[in-house]
């Protein structure tokens, strides 16, 4: 299988490498790798419009059939190398394994998921992979789970616009209980700005605060990585909340709205 692999803690982060490394030693894969040139995250599904985006070609490792950095966002690195550097499109997107969760609202910001996002928005089916939690990495556990992950997801028949968002808790193998599949939970955050002072007396603010635990719902994904289990929940990019546009349809008076011609007054009034 052709594979890209992206991220955005960059291209010498050891998630990236590990993964890379993993999925190119099966003879099966045909791995190819682009990523930022520096961390990246939280930059959501950003591009870049306003300045050119430069790449150089690295060395990753000999089982890797190629691999790049650029200056761009995840997003960039996605839709560059689908669009302009590999000679043939991949059949897969695979996105991380980022160093920290990807869960909830999270997706929304995350540069990991956008990667993944901008894979399947291009109708490649992706994959968006996070290992949760701190101190010692095990991000050989995520790895291997993905590897598997790609040898049966043909079966699973994947719409090309859909991605799977997989959240692995930082644990060893034998201490992860199973396999959970998600919907995205809330994890709302108790955010806070520290007001702080440069050393020539400028004052700044710096983002803090910690994630909310409590109240998701036990069928979410943050619920399951509390719990041992590995998250996967599958995104789609169609964001239409499609109650609510049953009840608009139903609601005669925003369809009126234009229905009269507005007056000569009413015009310069709006004016």
């Amino acid at each position: 299988m052709r594979i890209l692999v992206s991220n955005d803690d960059g291209i010498f982060a050891r998630g990236i490498r590990v993964l890379a490394e993993r999925l190119a030693a099966e003879p099966e894969n045909e791995v190819y790798v682009v990523a930022p040139d520096r961390e990246r995250s939280a930059t959501g599904h950003a591009l870049t419009l306003h300045k050119p985006i430069r790449v150089e070609e690295v060395e990753l490792g000999a089982n890797i059939k190629g691999a790049w950095w650029t200056t761009g966002t995840p997003s960039d690195c996605v839709k560059f190398a689908i669009g302009a550097l590999l000679d043939e499109r991949p059949e897969l997107v695979i996105s991380g394994i980022n160093s920290g969760p990807n869960l909830g609202t999270e997706i929304l910001y995350s540069g990991t998921v956008s990667a993944a996002m901008e894979g399947a928005i291009l109708k490649v089916p992706s994959v968006a992979v996070s290992l949760v939690g701190r101190s010692v990495k095990h991000y050989e556990v995520a790895a291997e789970f993905i590897a598997r992950l790609v040898k049966v997801a043909d079966g699973a028949k994947l719409s090309p616009s859909t991605l799977l968002n997989v959240n692995v808790p930082n644990l060893p193998a034998a201490e992860i209980k199973g396999v959970a599949l998600t919907e995205l939970g809330v994890r709302e955050y108790a955010d806070r700005y520290e007001k702080r002072v440069d050393p020539r007396g400028k004052v700044y603010y710096w983002l803090a605060g910690e994630a909310v635990e409590e109240g998701e719902s036990e069928t979410s994904d943050a619920w399951a990585v509390m719990h041992q289990l590995i998250s996967v929940t599958p995104v789609a990019f169609n964001m239409t909340d499609r109650d609510t546009l049953k009840r608009l349809d139903a609601w005669g008076d925003l369809k009126n709205l234009l229905s009269k011609e507005l007056s000569h007054d009413q015009v310069s009034k709006s004016r």
